[in-house]
């Protein structure tokens, strides 16, 4: 993978991109698929001329759960399916509204977080940008 330097797995390289605030999935150039989450070979055709691609952040919520917590543990938060326009579905979480109101269909768009010291990807809707 010419993207990336000696000795750094794939998984390695998409978490150093997002502490930099970079959200960045692979794309095949043989298949001309992307993919996520980071692998060596692609997923769809085996091939291992994969590059690092910054998607447009933008998908529609797939599917979405409320995981229920006491008030004094941080409250209720959702757990998404988000499908990204470049084909690729990935589990995050949708902020900005309350964790019941996030809805199959949701247009969303991605940001890239810390919390607690680490990045992560979560997802707003189009109406919170």
């Amino acid at each position: 993978m010419a993207s990336e330097a000696v000795g750094v797995g794939p998984q390695a390289h998409y978490f150093a991109a997002l502490s930099e605030g970079r959200f960045e999935i692979q794309h095949c150039g043989v298949c001309q698929a992307c993919q996520f989450f980071p692998r060596t070979v692609c997923m769809h055709c085996g091939a291992q001329d994969l590059t690092w691609i910054r998607p447009s952040g933008r998908g529609t919520v797939y599917s979405t759960s409320v995981v229920r917590r006491k008030p004094e543990a941080g409250g209720d938060y959702n757990v998404a399916l988000i499908d990204l326009e470049e084909g690729v579905r990935l589990m995050s979480q949708v902020e900005g509204i309350a964790a019941t109101d996030v809805r199959i269909g949701m247009a969303v768009q991605a940001r890239v977080r810390q919390k607690d010291a680490a990045p992560r990807l979560v997802f707003v809707t189009e109406a919170a940008e």
